[in-house]
């Protein structure tokens, strides 16, 4: 399987920080025993995580106030 970038998770998230904290949050729930959502063996929980993010499978929710 090809190597991910962070060029690959920023089509899918625009921004940096963001992406930072997604990969961190999902880290964490994978440590706390969450299943993978892609197939990838023998990668540590970060590239799982950011594989997750360029797959599309882990998205980010705006709450409305939040955005105001």
């Amino acid at each position: 399987m090809a190597r991910i970038t962070i060029e690959d998770c920023l089509k899918r998230v625009k921004n940096r920080f963001l992406l930072v904290n997604m990969v961190a949050k999902r880290v964490r729930e994978i440590r706390e025993g969450s299943e993978y959502l892609v197939s990838s063996p023998k990668n540590e929980d970060i590239v799982v995580s950011m594989r997750e993010i360029a797959a599309g499978k882990i998205t980010i929710e705006e709450n409305e106030e939040e955005s105001q």
